[in-house]
């Protein structure tokens, strides 16, 4: 098993993934099963029609799920324990509706040899160049 500084050398500023999930129905109703979290922006399609957003949309905490994936992605690999140390500035910009394509771009854009932390730049965009979900996140590396 590699070091804790040998698998943190390996997250160097500038690496970067991309994932891309599909948001369906399917995925809307299971989070809200999960979470309990059933609310009209969501799970009521005449309700929303109704509003500026014209449909349901997807729930902002389904997306940070996306970007997990995307940190799960960019630790492929690599030897050690790397477990996220939280996301930071989260905000929804946007609505990801059913049927759009999010892709999530995740890059290391910052890193803290002391403490073993990598800072990533976190972005989710439709498939219309919509961006609806941006977050910093960071990973460490523990022994």
């Amino acid at each position: 098993m590699a070091s804790a500084k040998e698998t943190f050398a390996a997250l160097t500023v500038g690496k970067k993934v991309e994932v891309y999930k599909t948001v369906g129905e399917t995925d809307i109703y299971l989070f809200a099963g999960i979470t309990g979290d059933f609310a009209r922006n969501h799970v009521d399609e005449e309700f929303m029609r109704r509003t500026r957003y014209g449909g349901r949309i997807a729930h902002g905490a389904l997306l940070v799920g996306y970007m997990s994936r995307a940190s799960t992605e960019i630790c492929s690999g690599l030897d050690g324990t790397i477990v996220s140390y939280g996301f930071e500035k989260i905000r929804f910009p946007g609505a990801a509706f059913i049927g759009d394509t999010v892709t999530v771009t995740y890059e290391i854009i910052e890193r803290d040899e002391a403490a073993l932390k990598a800072f990533a730049r976190v972005t989710c965009t439709t498939q219309r160049g919509d961006v609806v979900a941006a977050a910093t996140h960071i990973l460490k590396v523990v022994d």
